[in-house]
């Protein structure tokens, strides 16, 4: 059975559908599933277990000028790409315009049917021409995690129980930056600024870990947080490290090596619970019962305007304990 997964983006987003993918090929012993993404996300697909290829495309990219002669040539490489393959089931997860017109470029196989969200989810995007592309539109729990989201409409479509464990199938290989002294991210930075948490409150957070001796790692992917990094780090002193600017595979690869991570909610935070690391997700909203972590060795810290020193010291003893 070749199955198709369509979850172009955000990175959350892409790491939120992992463990759909996990259940699917463990309840169909012999599935193919293959995925479409953002060019600019499928080093991590590569790593998620099992999924067979990797489909890049570049949307985002091409809706910019959609009519420029390099647009209309890499759009017919995708369609090509992606028609390569006849598909037993198309998997919408997105369930916007952009993923029902991926779906409806793929090609079926004969008997082939394409499957997508019935419903809007509360506070997740969604686009009526998914269901309108479709062949079946699945309703799923209308207040509902972005995992379970997920996990319910591939179990539904393709006619199998949710399994009990939640399981996200991302491989990594630890890679330490300093292999005498445990690390712990600070994963500090948001395309959003209202996700962000005050700088003080990580240097302080950095000088309480030092104190401890850890070692606090600085990702960063933009000029910006970079420049916030190093100010961060300049406060907390030499224990505290700004790493280069990595790719996401890499990243990954590095904070799996971490004794823990603490962050804000954003992409590199879910690559963090997607690893089981010890980690504590902060939030200035009320939106961690539909992203956030579900306790254990991660847990989500939330108030507004945003949590204090104490809540997120307090989260993250807990975690290290639970580790």
């Amino acid at each position: 059975m070749n199955i198709l997964i369509v979850k172009l983006s955000s990175l959350g987003d892409v790491v939120h559908a992992m463990p759909a993918v996990q259940d699917l090929l463990g309840a169909l012993p012999g599935a193919r599933a293959d995925w479409v993404v953002e060019r600019g996300f499928a080093s991590l697909v590569q790593r998620c277990a099992g999924v067979g290829r990797v489909i890049p495309c570049e949307l985002r990219r091409w809706r910019r000028s959609p009519l420029a002669r390099d647009t209309r040539a890499a759009w017919r490489a995708f369609r090509q790409d992606l028609q390569a393959t006849d598909y037993d089931a198309v998997l919408d997860l997105q369930g916007l315009t952009k993923s029902a017109l991926v779906a409806r470029v793929a090609r079926l196989a004969p008997g082939g049917r394409r499957y997508a969200l019935a419903n809007r989810t509360e506070g997740s995007s969604y686009e009526a021409p998914t269901r309108w592309v479709a062949d079946v539109a699945v309703p799923v729990t209308p207040r509902s995690h972005a995992v379970d989201r997920s996990r319910e409409l591939c179990a539904r479509a393709l006619g199998y129980a949710v399994p009990a464990r939640l399981h996200y199938g991302l491989r990594a290989s630890a890679t330490a930056a300093d292999p005498d002294r445990p690390c712990v991210a600070f994963v500090h930075g948001s395309s959003r600024q209202d996700k962000c948490w005050p700088q003080a409150r990580w240097i302080e957070l950095g000088r309480r870990l030092t104190g401890e001796g850890f070692a606090i790692g600085l990702p960063h992917g933009s000029e910006a947080e970079e420049q916030a990094a190093r100010a961060i780090a300049a406060e907390v002193g030499p224990r505290a490290q700004v790493w280069p600017r990595l790719d996401l595979g890499a990243l990954t690869d590095r904070l799996a090596g971490c004794a823990g991570v603490v962050g804000v909610d954003s992409g590199l935070s879910h690559i963090a619970v997607a690893l089981d690391l010890p980690h504590v997700q902060i939030y200035n909203f009320d939106t961690a019962w539909r992203t956030g972590p579900a306790g254990g060795r991660q847990r989500s810290v939330f108030a507004a305007p945003t949590p204090s020193f104490d809540a997120v010291w307090a989260a993250w003893q807990a975690v290290r304990e639970a580790a």
